[in-house]
């Protein structure tokens, strides 16, 4: 475990005010040229790709859950890896791309068979072309489960991996104390109104954990929300990625307890570990002035990936 040089924001030490600044407040990202990309599933699905202009190695972005191209920190790294000389390219999940999926089932924590699908489209069409993963909250629960899954057949480069609730069970019990209900509150709301648009009625459901036992579970193989997040928690992937991979962590993360992070002894020799002690999640916001935040993930991640790429 390594500490890192991220300093919050003095207005900011707080975990919730670290989590909620971007999302709530940052303002929006202008001159950015997306371009948008349908690529078609070999089960009849379809997942969309958001891609900047330019050339240079690619470096796919996995968002969290239920984010999309329009979350707070999507576009700002879609920018940040573009003037790195990187191309960016965001995969919106299953269902998340503004457009309902066609399949009942959609996206979890640990479905890597559609990331594992683009990269190697993306690798058959360019073979030379560098490429990199970064993975925000669910999106680096996946990335890290399917670096451990393929092991040193994994064709990546290096990734990043930041917030990620290592231990699906106890970040489910965490976001169900305190305010952090609040986030639990508002990612259910999101996910009940996805499944009535299936006409799948979630009225009853009262929690992240009832959903996943009455909704994720089935439509996706499990047993029940235990088997689910047994299965697919990323921690005990981590002791087999191959990969040069860097994880930043916040101790305050609200999404979690400190305990789900893996300990050094669980670290491959190529997986870093940063852990800082303040950043909520996907937050790490830092500078001198409320009107002009330094998003620091924005600097962290392309330094980190460019010794790579």
């Amino acid at each position: 475990m390594q500490t890192n040089n991220f300093k919050p924001a003095w207005w900011l030490r707080d975990a919730h005010l670290q989590t909620l600044w971007p999302a709530l407040l940052r303002r929006p990202i202008k001159n950015l040229e997306l371009k948008r990309e349908r690529i078609e599933l070999p089960d009849g699905d379809f997942i969309d790709l958001d891609w900047t202009e330019g050339s240079g190695p690619i470096v796919i972005l996995l968002h969290g859950l239920e984010g999309s191209i329009d979350s707070s920190y999507a576009k700002g790294m879609l920018r940040a890896l573009q003037n790195n000389h990187c191309r960016g390219v965001f995969l919106n999940f299953r269902g998340c791309s503004g457009e309902a999926n066609r399949l009942s089932r959609a996206y979890h924590s640990g479905e890597t068979n559609d990331l594992n699908t683009i990269v190697h489209l993306l690798k058959a069409r360019e073979p030379t072309t560098p490429l990199a993963a970064v993975g925000f909250s669910l999106g680096g629960n996946v990335l890290l489960k399917w670096l451990g899954e393929t092991k040193k057949e994994n064709p990546l480069k290096a990734a990043v991996a930041i917030s990620v609730p290592f231990e699906l069970h106890k970040a489910i019990l965490r976001v169900n104390r305190g305010f952090s209900r609040i986030y639990q509150w508002h990612l259910l709301k999101c996910l009940q109104k996805k499944m009535k648009l299936k006409s799948v009625s979630t009225e009853q459901f009262g929690s992240l954990r009832d959903f996943d036992d009455h909704i994720t579970a089935p439509l996706h193989g499990f047993k029940d929300s235990n088997d689910y997040y047994i299965r697919c928690s990323s921690r005990q992937f981590v002791p087999h990625i191959a990969v040069p991979t860097l994880l930043l962590q916040a101790k305050d993360d609200p999404f979690m307890t400190e305990d789900v992070v893996p300990t050094l002894q669980e670290l491959p020799p190529h997986v870093t570990l940063e852990i800082s002690e303040y950043g909520g999640h996907v937050g790490f916001v830092s500078g001198h002035f409320p009107w002009n935040p330094i998003y620091w993930l924005e600097s962290r991640v392309p330094a980190f990936l460019q010794g790579f790429l």
